[in-house]
């Protein structure tokens, strides 16, 4: 890989192959798939006041983490085609962290794999 791709086109401090293995890993664990299906089961897992935790550690996780628990917490749900919001535009959750949680330098040196980690916290209040 190092032959491959060019000097230049390499991430600051990551290996030139580290991602190219966590995308074979990735597909072959069957990784994203997982992460749906948990993020689906989510609203049936929690009661009222429970929350739920999620550590990713790619930015296609945490784009998918997000995605869901801002759908979970979004406003209105009437279908499309209403003249006026019946639903009064409350969701069942509320996003704890609105921003990802992400580790501190003091972390990132005491654990490196930490570097990548983003947290994201959702809470079911309904």
């Amino acid at each position: 890989m190092k032959r491959a791709v060019p000097r230049k086109a390499w991430p600051h401090r990551i290996h030139v192959a580290t991602r190219t293995f966590q995308a074979l890993r990735m597909a072959v664990n069957g990784e994203l798939e997982a992460l749906d299906a948990l993020l689906a089961a989510i609203p049936g897992l929690l009661k009222v006041g429970g929350r739920a935790a999620v550590i990713a550690f790619h930015s296609l996780e945490d784009r998918k983490v997000k995605e869901a628990f801002r759908a979970l917490a979004g406003g209105c749900t009437c279908p499309p085609g209403l003249p006026v919001c019946v639903c009064s535009g409350v969701g069942d959750f509320a996003l704890v962290t609105k921003k990802a949680v992400a580790a501190s330098e003091a972390e990132v040196e005491a654990n490196p794999r930490s570097r990548s980690a983003h947290l994201r916290v959702v809470e079911k209040v309904r």
